[in-house]
């Protein structure tokens, strides 16, 4: 891993540098004061920045085929605030193709780390995944990153909401 320096500066795929301003966070209700220092609901913009098929059959979505993606990070802003970096791999193949991604996004104050499925990645649709750990202050974190596609040209540009349990 490279060292952080300071400078003011985002499945099929998930999705990918890191800035002195701060991750637009919002704290949410949830009961105990203690429940609320640590339940929050982050927003984040991610625009796919390279992304690359190793398909086993070439021409064809095929079971065993392989992706790897970095998207930037950005703040409602528009301030680039982290990336992510992900991998998935395709369990069923054709038309109604299913992924499984691991991602991890690198963000101020530590890293978080999410898995699960991503399906019919041609049509761009949304999805759910869980937060599985991180790192910082994210360490032990629990919760959900629900993502939809809200651009697919020029870049494909996603809405991460991560809801931190």
């Amino acid at each position: 891993m490279r060292p952080i320096r300071a400078a003011c500066l985002g499945t099929a795929t998930l999705v990918t540098l890191l800035t002195c301003t701060p991750v637009a966070a919002a704290a949410t209700d949830a009961g105990s004061a203690q429940a609320r220092d640590k339940a929050r609901t982050i927003t984040l913009l991610a625009e796919v920045q390279q992304l690359s098929r190793f398909p086993v059959t070439p021409g064809s979505v095929s079971q065993g085929d392989q992706v790897v993606v970095r998207s930037d990070l950005f703040d409602e802003a528009h301030n680039k605030v982290g990336e992510t970096h992900g991998t998935c791999t395709t369990t069923r193949g054709g038309p109604d193709e299913a992924e499984q991604c691991v991602v991890t996004y690198v963000l101020p104050g530590g890293q978080l780390t999410v898995q699960g499925m991503y399906f019919n990645y041609l049509d761009q649709g949304p999805f759910d995944n869980a937060i599985t750990g991180g790192t910082g202050e994210y360490k032990k974190a629990r919760g959900s990153v629900h993502s939809d596609t809200i651009a697919t040209n020029p870049k494909v540009v996603r809405r991460f909401t991560i809801h931190l349990a």
